[in-house]
């Protein structure tokens, strides 16, 4: 029993001196930062660089999934029914859905679907010199909508009637689009000027269009240049109204009908088709591009280990500059555990000095970024910076940077001896 009483005893005594034992640790941690300012600055910047490589690349990732929500969310369609491939830059030749019109009416017939609308997409030609023509994507719409955000000039409309006639005669009848601004700018043409537009080089001088406006609005959607064509139209110079394609048809589940009950159903009735809520268009579109998932989410595996090697080596550096220090500790009886604490203070107040650093710059140089992406790609914010990616960053550099510095400083407590100290 009075073991135990003087073991209770000790314990009550080692808690007692716990507060002393933090402070006298973070003193020393303190006392050896100011006294090597230069390898502090070091070590603040290269966690500072640790934590923006982390936040940017992570950005990078969050960035291309919403773009391709708010994709198809101003889409403002609830439902895509689409072939194989999904991929929206597909071709002409690879529009999977054979008489998308046909299809389309059905859909507007019924009940639980208020609207339905076709899509298609071709490499098409376009310039004002029938003689310097520029290859793009050509993006076929029955009409534009608000949603385009129209730079210049505004967007078209098919009725009914012109849309029958260019499927019957196979020759264009709105003969209107809208142009990438980029695209516009190269061609020199503005709304109401005439440009050339064709699937070849050969057959786009028999096709005249009016330039109605500029818009980027399916070029932020696709990640390239391109020009909305009116459907019937695009079909028309494309020559494949007789088989009516389409890449996909997008449907509105009507008001008090659930869009994925729809979708669901949809997908009984149409089994040739692949059906999908928006949501699930999104995962079937990254699909269709496996390397490039692969190598986003390798640049951020990467990124961390990265991270966590250079972090290890950061600290194992700064413990090791410190050995004459540490020595001189353990001499005048410190314990190890007193010494790896005190480089783990270190690694606390420089991982938290550089995480700050590093939060702070990662909106300045995302915004940098996004400048030089949205003039070379045509990507509006490529790198988003939700808090999310800031707690990533801040959680790397805090909390893996103390730990790193405690086993740091626990392996440096072991070749601490009284030899290392200078004579």
């Amino acid at each position: 029993m009075s073991r135990r009483f003087g073991a209770a005893l000790r314990a009550v005594a080692n808690l007692r001196h716990v507060p002393t034992r933090t402070s006298a640790v973070l003193g020393i941690a303190f006392a050896q930062i100011r006294r090597s300012p230069r390898r502090t600055v070091l070590a603040v910047l290269a966690v500072a660089l640790v934590v923006l490589s982390v936040t940017l690349l992570a950005s990078l990732g969050v960035g291309v999934v919403d773009i391709g929500e708010d994709g198809l969310e101003s889409a403002n369609r609830g439902i895509w029914l689409s072939g194989d491939p999904v991929d929206p830059s597909a071709s002409g030749t690879e529009n999977p859905i054979v008489g998308a019109h046909d299809v389309t009416a059905e859909l507007d017939e019924r009940d639980d679907v208020s609207s339905a609308s076709p899509i298609a997409m071709y490499e098409i030609y376009v310039g004002t010199d029938p003689g310097d023509l520029e290859r793009t994507s050509g993006v076929g719409v029955p009409g534009t909508h608000s949603g385009f955000d129209f730079q210049r000039g505004g967007g078209y409309e098919t009725d009914a009637e012109d849309a029958q006639e260019a499927m019957t005669s196979g020759e264009p009848t709105t003969e209107e689009v809208v142009l990438d601004p980029d695209t516009a700018e190269r061609l020199g043409a503005s709304p109401g000027d005439t440009v050339y537009l064709g699937t070849s080089r050969e057959s786009a001088p028999e096709y005249e269009f009016t330039v109605v406006g500029t818009s980027s609005y399916y070029s932020q959607y696709l990640g390239s240049e391109s020009t909305a064509v009116p459907l019937p139209d695009l079909l028309a110079v494309a020559g494949t109204t007789g088989t009516d394609r389409a890449t996909f048809i997008t449907a509105d589940a009507a008001d008090g009908h659930d869009r994925q009950t729809v979708a669901a159903d949809l997908d009984e009735t149409y089994p040739e088709y692949d059906v999908r809520a928006s949501d699930e268009q999104i995962g079937a579109m990254l699909e269709e591009r496996p390397l490039i998932l692969a190598s986003g989410v390798t640049l951020v595996g990467l990124a961390i280990v990265g991270g966590i090697i250079l972090t290890v080596n950061l600290f194992a550096l700064v413990a090791s500059q410190q050995r004459e220090e540490l020595a001189a500790l353990r001499a005048i009886g410190l314990s190890r555990w007193v010494l790896s604490g005190t480089i783990g203070a270190q690694g606390l107040i420089i991982g938290l000095l550089g995480g700050v650093v590093g939060l702070v710059s990662t909106p300045v140089l995302a915004a940098g970024l996004n400048r030089i992406v949205a003039e070379t790609v045509g990507f509006e914010r490529l790198l988003r910076t939700p808090l999310e990616v800031y707690a990533v960053g801040f959680a790397l550099a805090a909390v893996v940077g103390t730990i790193v510095a405690l086993v740091a400083g626990w392996r440096a407590g072991r070749y601490a001896r009284i030899a290392h100290l200078e004579a």
